[in-house]
């Protein structure tokens, strides 16, 4: 159930290394105030999936091996924000994940939202979520998927009742290629390289909050509700 709050909630971006729990909190803000939860990686695949001319596009470049580039991105994105859904605030998780995605978002804020209400300016709430490089690992490494259900585990944290077995069907788990011990370290030092910047970059304009992503999932979720709803405002 969505919670009253007066005016907007605002953009909400949030950021934090591979593991640290984004996409459960961005669900849970989403499912508190009624504002929609916007993934890049969810929309390249619907616009795969409904074959857009820009999913078309997406298709033929992943094919070819290479990344899908920032303007593809930026014109899905803004497609998406420009939805009816997201006049009163959105949460992004995943993007931006460069410090000139971070420019782009700011730009197009400025252009599409701040000249409608020109005496008030929704500057996105930035949160990151700081997690243990150790509990990370914990939670990356240890996690485990049900190839009939989907259900996910944490053989450290969250095990199944039978070792590698599902709880649900009795499948035998599997380890997804992105929870590989050599494709962790990838993608901690890419996020290292590409992302970390993207804080800098909202640092610098001191507009960025940290809260402890190592404590249990409803802990971090208190601490995001305190920072969002010390800066939400009307727009």
């Amino acid at each position: 159930m969505a919670e009253e709050i007066s005016g907007s909630i605002g953009p909400i971006v949030l950021l934090g290394p591979p593991g640290a729990g984004k996409g459960t909190q961005a669900k849970l803000i989403a499912e508190k105030y009624g504002i929609p939860q916007i993934s890049t990686g969810d929309l390249l695949r619907q616009h795969v999936k409904d074959a857009t001319g820009l999913g078309l596009l997406a298709k033929d470049i992943m094919a070819r091996g290479e990344l899908v580039p920032d303007e593809l991105l930026y014109d899905m994105v803004a497609q998406r924000l420009r939805e009816a859904d997201c006049k009163r605030g959105f949460v992004l998780d995943g993007f931006p994940r460069t410090a000139a995605q971070a420019g782009w978002l700011d730009a197009f804020l400025e252009h599409e939202f701040f000249e409608k209400s020109r005496d008030k300016k929704c500057l996105p709430i930035v949160i990151r979520i700081d997690v243990d490089y150790n509990d990370l690992i914990l939670r990356l490494t240890g996690r485990r998927t049900c190839p009939v259900c989907g259900r996910i585990y944490n053989v450290h944290l969250q095990p199944p009742r039978v070792d590698e077995l599902c709880d649900i069907d009795g499948s035998k788990l599997v380890i997804r290629n992105d929870d590989r011990p050599e494709v962790i370290r990838e993608r901690l030092h890419a996020y290292e390289q590409q992302t970390k910047p993207v804080a800098d970059y909202y640092q610098d304009k001191g507009r960025l909050v940290s809260v402890n992503g190592s404590l249990p999932a409803e802990q971090v979720s208190e601490q995001i509700f305190r920072v969002i709803e010390s800066r939400a405002w009307g727009c």
